[in-house]
């Protein structure tokens, strides 16, 4: 069917998609529903409609008419360098709706909700109780020590050295291996919690735990799966010290994304921090894109819209 989608109902949810793809060095247009990459090897056709990101990076040439599909199918599209591992650029979500973003702007204004969110999400880290009277500053210093613990036992186990968190971002390559390691796969955990939290309707920059950044909020949800996830893979990367690195720890992030199901678990574990239904809601503006939005009134004079 050769159509424009405008029913997000016809679209996969995000928890069903496939969680990233990067690409570098290639031509992208669009080929017929979907996209296709074009590149001195051939052609490789791309299946949109069950991707939930597409990562550009460097020699990179994207046509409108693909960005057209990507934008219908609800792809985050993210320009980013070489090897994942800056950022610049991406589309929007796919909810017309701002529901979700205002009811986290609500919390994130009030000092007291922010905090019960905050406590929220470090709770979230652990696996045993925290009594409610800690405080936030005895939280950062439980998850401080929990962080470096999993550091070590990680260095223990795979033989790697480790000396700290460290790497100068105008010297990429002068990094060792496994602070190589984590920075590409905490990019690709970044880029996948950015597209949910945008496929969901809210902000990425208003956070709770971390402040100041248009990514805020993609750092508070991608610290949740860290200790999991990618401290372990970076270190077994940088272990097995494979000739392409960076693109071997995005291949192994896929696969490990796929096994932990990932995908399914970011929304339910954003709302579960804010404190939001877990019902899938589907806004007048999803239907309608150009239907006019309405119009604000302080309570105290009702909802009456002035002609």
């Amino acid at each position: 069917m050769n159509r424009r989608v405008k029913d997000l109902h016809l679209l996969p949810k995000f928890r069903d998609r496939l969680s990233f793809l990067y690409l570098e060095h290639v031509r992208i247009d669009r080929q017929d529903n979907a996209i296709a990459a074009h590149d001195a090897s051939g052609v490789i056709p791309i299946p949109v409609a069950a991707l939930a990101v597409l990562m550009l990076g460097p020699g990179t040439n994207i046509t409108h008419a693909a960005i057209s599909v990507l934008a219908d199918n609800n792809c985050l599209v993210i320009w980013c360098g070489e090897e994942n591992v800056r950022f610049y650029s991406s589309g929007m979500g796919g909810t017309r709706s701002a529901s979700s973003l205002l009811h986290q702007a609500r919390l994130a204004s009030n000092d007291n909700t922010r905090l019960q969110v905050v406590k929220r999400m470090y709770r979230m880290r652990f696996a045993e109780d925290i009594p409610e009277d800690v405080t936030v500053e005895q939280l950062r210093g439980m998850e401080g020590s929990r962080v470096r613990t999993a550091y070590a036992k990680m260095s223990q186990e795979t033989g790697i050295s480790w000396s700290g968190r460290s790497y100068d971002r105008g010297s990429w390559k002068s990094a060792d291996p496994v602070n190589r390691a984590l920075s590409a796969a905490n990019s690709c955990l970044y880029g996948l919690c950015h597209a949910a939290i945008l496929s969901a309707g809210y902000s990425p920059a208003i956070g709770f735990i971390h402040t100041g950044k248009q990514l805020s909020f993609v750092y508070d949800i991608a610290d949740l799966y860290k200790v999991d996830l990618t401290i372990p893979l970076a270190f077994r990367m940088a272990a097995q010290n494979p000739p392409q690195l960076e693109r071997s720890v995005r291949l192994a992030c896929r696969d490990i994304f796929k096994e932990s199901k990932l995908v399914e678990r970011i929304i339910p574990d954003i709302r579960l921090a804010i404190g939001e239904s877990n019902q899938d809601d589907f806004s007048v503006y999803d239907a309608d894109e150009a239907l006019p939005a309405d119009l604000w009134a302080p309570k105290d004079e009702g909802n009456e819209v002035i002609q």
